[in-house]
């Protein structure tokens, strides 16, 4: 397989493929869940500002707790790393063509040199996240091949696609064929790679982590216990 024709199969059928992966993984992780229900609660209830609890949860466990001490710098690194990611898939002008062919939806992107830093701080963070899980006894006994693969699958669209960047792409064009197909097809390989992994790993938590903590901050709020 030329290196052209493995840039069409990374742009055509694996990327349909492992979208309908995403999806149907996505559905049926949330469908597993959901058939697991709960038990009924005969207690009665403290509270019925459940929603409040609910919001109360989701945003007030974004902070870092003042009994986390030393762990402080942890929260802080995952706050990077999280925020980088953002602004690489929503801000970077190629990745926003994407989005527009997949979805219609279009915004302006950021300045090139932001992305590029952004990617720069990510990078720095992830490793630094997994040093922390290595070098802390109690999380590397923890640790399981989900841990490490998910970094995995997270880190590398991130080299892969600095090893694709086309630095004379300038701002706000239309994406121009690249020079050499073989470093974008394997960015985009990565990146479906990181679609097929995410409904099945712990990086679920991408779309189940704010249900989650608002079921749980609903529960709270109902036995009258502060979250």
């Amino acid at each position: 397989m030329t290196p052209m024709e493995l840039l069409e199969f990374a742009r055509g059928p694996a990327l349909w493929a492992s979208l309908a992966v995403l999806i149907l993984g996505s559905v049926w992780r949330v469908a597993a869940i959901w058939r697991l229900g709960a038990a009924p609660d005969l207690s009665e209830p403290r509270s019925t500002r459940l929603i409040a609890g609910a919001m109360r949860s989701i945003f007030g466990r974004m902070l870092p707790r003042k009994e986390i001490g030393r762990g402080r710098l942890g929260a802080l690194n995952g706050y990077l790393y999280h925020a980088g990611l953002a602004v690489i898939v929503f801000g970077y002008l190629p990745h926003l063509h994407f989005i527009e062919r997949l979805t219609g939806l279009a915004w302006p992107p950021l300045p090139g040199p932001v992305v590029y830093f952004a990617v720069g701080i990510t990078f720095v963070a992830l490793f630094l996240a997994l040093l922390e899980r290595l070098m802390d006894p109690v999380r590397r006994l923890l640790s399981g091949f989900d841990d490490y693969f998910s970094w995995f699958v997270v880190i590398l669209p991130c080299a892969t696609g600095m090893i694709a960047i086309n630095m004379s792409y300038p701002p706000g064009a239309a994406p121009a064929p690249p020079l050499d197909p073989l470093p974008l097809a394997i960015h985009l390989l990565s990146v479906e790679l990181l679609f097929v992994w995410l409904p099945f790993g712990k990086l679920a938590h991408t779309f189940l982590v704010f249900a989650s903590r608002g079921l749980t901050g609903a529960a709270l709020e109902r036995k009258g216990a502060a979250v």
